[in-house]
């Protein structure tokens, strides 16, 4: 189980190899913006950015996964309901369910299995969803934690309420899916459009380096590399903003 699905923590490896693509970047923007290693060694602490940035794809791609997945659970607990079980019966059948669509150790399954064990220790099947929405941080998670605490709470028809949550849930991740397909040749239209400069600055170095010399190891050109390089970062954020789909 999670703590907090806003809180990313990266493996050994992925340390590992994050930190060398963050290095590898570096190494080719000091060189292609400073031909210097002084240049290399100013822009080491963006190393950090680097991974900053990777932790905020990562739980973005984790949190679009555990969405997906608690549209499937909810989508068997509904089914569960509808057949009878109680609620605590519900999840258990549910995790059967999920068994056998995800693997395991899958987020959705170590969750509904927290939460069964939360009932079993007479604490409201309510305030277990409550605190796993609190901590996915997941709008959809949140919104049918309150609604099901409400329907608990005035006595409503619990399997309706989940089979059209669930719906809700579908239609939201299928329009978010279709607009992510849209956009895919642009965004990687977009990914061209940041290496372009880059790729024109090592073109003309390795072919025309007598041109692009008094750009280097003088403090006018360092300051004018600085400012392009600035508007380089600035224009790939940019890019990436406008082309990135809030989960």
């Amino acid at each position: 189980m999670i703590n907090d699905y806003d809180i990313y923590r990266f493996s050994p490896r992925e340390y590992i190899r994050y930190s060398i693509e963050g290095f590898v970047i570096i190494i080719i923007l000091g060189c292609l913006f400073y031909k210097s290693v002084s240049g290399i060694l100013v822009l080491s602490p963006f190393i950090y950015v680097y991974l900053k940035r990777k932790k905020t794809e990562l739980i973005k791609i984790r949190k679009w996964k555990l969405n997906v997945e608690f549209r499937d659970g909810i989508n068997s607990l509904s089914a569960s309901l509808n057949a009878g079980y109680s609620v605590e019966h519900a999840f258990e059948q549910a995790i059967k369910d999920l068994k056998r669509i995800y693997p395991k150790g899958a987020m959705i399954i170590d969750e509904f299995g927290c939460i069964i064990n939360r009932i079993r220790m007479n604490e409201p099947a309510e305030k277990a969803l409550y605190d796993f929405g609190r901590r996915s941080h997941v709008e959809d998670i949140i919104s049918f934690s309150e609604v099901f605490a409400t329907a608990k709470r005035t006595g409503g028809d619990l399997t309706q309420i989940i089979r059209t949550t669930a719906g809700i849930i579908s239609s939201k991740l299928e329009i978010k899916r279709e607009i992510a397909t849209q956009i895919a040749a642009k965004k990687f239209e977009a990914n061209i459009m940041k290496i372009v400069p880059a790729g024109i600055l090592l073109y003309l170095s390795a072919t025309s380096s007598g041109f692009l010399e008094p750009l280097y190891h003088n403090i006018f050109g360092v300051l004018i590399m600085s400012v392009l390089l600035t508007v380089y970062i600035l224009s790939c954020r940019f890019i990436d903003k406008i082309t990135t789909i809030e989960i």
